[in-house]
């Protein structure tokens, strides 16, 4: 089990609360994750990535132990801290602008 926390406006939309908890069989990858969360929570297809490219979508931030995962392949596995449940995978909304 693995813990996610995803941006206020995803939590609307999902209609959950901060943090979701995920299983995923096999490898804990990025894209593991994202699958997973978007299986769970099919309206959120399209909002994390492009659903043609599965490329991250401008303004999303992965990161996971402090650590910015944004331009990781999909295939990186997550660190063993967020794969045992100790520390969440966060996905962040990115602000633009001045």
């Amino acid at each position: 089990m693995i813990r996610v926390v995803i941006p206020h406006h995803l939590r609307t939309l999902a209609q959950v609360n901060k943090e979701v908890e995920l299983n995923i069989e096999g490898p804990v990858t990025i894209g593991a994750a994202l699958d997973a969360l978007e299986a769970r929570y099919p309206m959120l297809l399209g909002t994390l990535r492009d659903q043609v490219s599965f490329q991250r979508r401008p303004f999303i931030r992965f990161f996971a132990c402090g650590e910015d995962y944004s331009h990781e392949s999909l295939d990186t596995l997550l660190p063993e801290a967020v794969i045992l449940g100790k520390e969440p995978f966060r996905i962040v909304g990115a602000m633009a602008g001045g």
